[in-house]
């Protein structure tokens, strides 16, 4: 049983399960993809946000064993975020139907973000795997921290897109504690060193 529980595929099994409904709206009604553009999203987003949130979690609760499930996953979790940011970009396509509209709304606050999120996104999933990893290096990492300012970007395409602030709030501000946390832990345990 625990093999089962500490299975990769078993993981990737529950990260692809949401996906499998808005696929088969999908197939049946290709109509839905406008329904289906939020679930897609907010799936990226919160699998990126558990992701990020990983790190400074364990530095509050270093013996926590389910942290150290999550960390060993933590690089899947990263690559569905990124999975589903392509799920998401194919059904915004697929609603508006033609490039005409979309260049339309390009400049528009809530687009734009979302559009350059994706960029950011792209290189982050494409390395995220040992190959790429030992083929970079140092760089591997520098690479990787990209996600803060996809971060960034995500939450304001989520807060201008659906004109709602509330909801991307509840998202995004546990990482934003988590964090904020993270970087005083870091600059007060630097100051105390200097001393």
């Amino acid at each position: 049983m625990r093999r089962l529980f500490s299975s990769p595929y078993l993981f990737w099994a529950l990260l692809a399960l949401p996906a499998v409904p808005m696929l088969i709206s999908l197939i049946s009604d290709p109509g839905a993809a406008e329904n289906l553009l939020h679930p897609s999203g907010e799936f990226s987003a919160r699998f990126m946000i558990i992701a990020m949130m990983i790190t400074p979690l364990r530095m509050i609760f270093p013996k926590a064993g389910w942290l150290n499930f999550l960390m060993r996953r933590r690089r899947a979790l990263g690559v569905a975020a990124f999975l589903y940011a392509v799920l998401h970009l194919v059904l915004y396509v697929l609603d508006e139907g033609a490039l005409a509209p979309m260049l339309a709304e390009f400049t528009e606050l809530g687009i734009w973000t979302g559009w350059l999120a994706f960029a950011i996104f792209v290189p982050l999933g494409l390395t995220s795997n040992a190959a790429s990893q030992r083929w970079l290096l140092a760089g591997w990492k520098t690479l990787q921290r990209f996600v803060y300012p996809a971060a960034v970007l995500t939450l304001v395409h989520w807060i201008f897109v659906n004109n709602n602030l509330g909801p991307a709030l509840v998202n995004f501000l546990p990482l934003a504690g988590l964090e904020a946390w993270r970087i005083w832990k870091n600059y007060s345990g630097r100051q105390t060193a200097a001393a």
